[in-house]
């Protein structure tokens, strides 16, 4: 890999471990200290997500209008901001207003990261985005360990902690001026005219994030109904920590295990995406038997390898769909319908666990799996049909 997208990685891990002192806590935070249902914490992260959508869709154009660089920094300086105001105050419902800042402030950093990857490293395909997918979930390997420790004393520091992290990270971030290029700062090019009535990439792209949104509502039950469901069977706020350890490890580790498939299935994205897909599915048909630390574990490891083939596919799509000028917007949609996804989730899972129980809310989950499976099949259809017009 180049320096530079070795920079932007450096970068991720340091913006993840920070992160991951928070976010699997947040719905434990929520019903255990402060006292709110689970429903209400649904809505809660429901509103944080929500702030991150519109942050992934700013954060896109204005990497198009400014460059990578100054909106990353804008974007954590503006998180910075928010962690310390909730040092101070996380308290309810100060902990609302200000999870919905740092939603916000965070979703216009992702994108930023993945479009400047793909214009740093054009050439590299799937690899760029898979490096800064490895650095994420390193980054979630570390940080709930290290959240369920400084937890274990006082959730109080976790805020610390946090915003330690971002600090970091924006003396990472001034480091990225090197990456500027011609096509990734200051205003882009303008598209030729022929581009712009072709809107076959962009419906593509949408249908394509229809199924990420699905995929995502599913996958966040793990830091939802799926944590507290964990307490409940008596699991310790370290082994919760732990499957997070376990998934995050395993996805740095077992990139030699996946390699063979992926050059099989090499620049075939969609069949990525659809064999990931059916191993999300046999993780949460595990889940319905789950009861013991053990069971969980096997399904977090079954889970990971599921991700490993869907999550660095679909952003490396959006910069391959993406026309000359347009990779922030492409990317900060893309988020967009992940984050959206994240949003909806929590609320879906919420209300299901407590009006139906866990193990039908497991089942409802597998169909919305199954569901995912068609617009991630269909999502080429304009392309091609466009092709055939052409």
């Amino acid at each position: 890999m180049p320096k530079t997208v070795w920079l932007l990685v450096i970068g991720m891990l340091v913006n993840t471990t920070g992160n991951s002192f928070l976010w699997p806590m947040n719905t434990i935070y929520l019903h255990d200290h402060l006292g709110q249902s689970l429903t209400v914490a649904g809505l809660v992260l429901m509103l944080n997500a929500a702030a991150g959508v519109v942050g992934n869709l700013l954060g896109g154009y204005l990497f198009d209008k400014i460059g990578g660089y100054k909106t990353i920094l804008f974007g954590i300086i503006l998180t910075i901001v928010g962690l310390a105001l909730l040092t101070i105050w996380h308290g309810w419902p100060q902990y609302v207003w200000l999870l919905a800042l740092i939603g916000f402030s965070g979703g216009i950093v992702f994108p930023s990261m993945f479009a400047l990857v793909g214009v740093a490293w054009p050439e590299g395909g799937r690899k760029g985005f898979n490096a800064i997918y490895l650095a994420q979930n390193l980054g979630v390997a570390v940080g709930p360990v290290l959240a369920g420790v400084v937890a274990s004393y006082s959730f109080d520091y976790l805020f610390v902690a946090n915003l330690i992290m971002y600090i970091l990270f924006l003396g990472i971030a001034f480091k990225f001026k090197k990456i500027q290029t011609e096509d990734a700062y200051g205003p882009t090019a303008a598209l030729p005219k022929g581009e712009l009535k072709n809107r076959a990439p962009l419906i593509a792209l949408c249908i394509l994030g229809v199924g990420f949104l699905l995929g995502w509502l599913v996958y966040s039950q793990w830091v939802s109904t799926i944590s507290t469901y964990t307490q409940d069977l008596g699991l310790s706020l370290k082994q919760y920590s732990a499957l997070w350890a376990v998934n995050g490890f395993l996805i740095v580790l077992g990139q030699p295990l996946i390699a063979p498939i992926v050059r099989k299935l090499e620049g075939r994205y969609k069949a990525q995406i659809l064999f990931g897909l059916s191993i999300f599915i046999v993780s949460f048909v595990v889940l319905i038997f789950a009861k013991t630390f053990t069971m969980f574990i096997v399904a977090m490891v079954i889970l990971t390898f599921g991700e490993m083939f869907i999550w660095p596919v679909v952003p490396t799509l959006a910069s391959v769909l993406a026309p000359k000028g347009k990779d922030g917007f492409f990317q900060g949609l893309i988020n967009g319908f992940a984050t959206f996804g994240r949003m909806l989730g929590p609320v879906v899972g919420g209300v299901l666990a407590q009006a139906y129980g866990m193990q039908v809310t497991f089942i409802v989950l597998i169909g919305i799996l199954f569901l995912a499976a068609i617009p991630f099949f269909f999502y080429d259809f304009p392309l091609k049909r466009k092709k055939v017009t052409s």
